[in-house]
């Protein structure tokens, strides 16, 4: 169907329920995340939900890297809170800053997540590059207007990924 690259892998409700331990059992030792409304509120510090996920992460040996469209001085800032690397406005969906993430954590496609909170830009980026993309529900429902207008779109998407699915169940 014409919609499915746009499809995630997994729809969670929040980055803080994937099962990470499961994750690293099965042999991914990487993950990329996208950073306002994935991990925290747009343009909110790192609080303590995501300094304790990144220790977690990094004490089980897992490699992360933050991929934000966003500007320098936000996404450095977060990833310093956070012990991260980072790549500053991505141009996600372009795929070659998923692939330079991957470069840096030193991890393949079949061994890094995506985890993100938008179709257009960081499930559809992780389809094109091959990665696992995981879309979760976004932190804080209010938004930048391009964005608010980007939901209205990804709610057809959604309906249809949500149909597909249950079709091939």
């Amino acid at each position: 169907m014409i919609l499915e690259p746009f499809y995630p892998k997994e729809w969670l409700d929040s980055t803080y329920l994937i099962p990470w331990g499961e994750w690293y059992d099965q042999g991914i030792r990487g993950a990329i995340f996208d950073v306002d409304n994935t991990l925290v509120p747009h343009g909110a510090p790192a609080d303590e939900k995501a300094i304790a996920l990144f220790e977690r992460l990094h004490g089980m040996g897992m490699k992360t890297c933050l991929l934000s469209n966003n500007k320098e001085p936000r996404v450095a800032s977060f990833a310093a809170q956070v012990d991260s690397p980072y790549i500053y406005k991505a141009a996600k969906p372009s795929v070659k800053n998923y692939r330079r993430a991957m470069e840096i954590m030193g991890t393949e496609t079949g061994t890094t997540l995506f985890v993100g909170d938008q179709l257009f830009t960081d499930v559809y980026g992780a389809n094109r590059a091959g990665i696992y993309g995981i879309l979760v529900k976004p932190i804080n429902p209010k938004e930048e207007i391009q964005i608010v207008l980007k939901r209205y779109l990804e709610a057809v998407v959604l309906y249809f990924y949500k149909r597909s699915a249950k079709q091939n169940k």
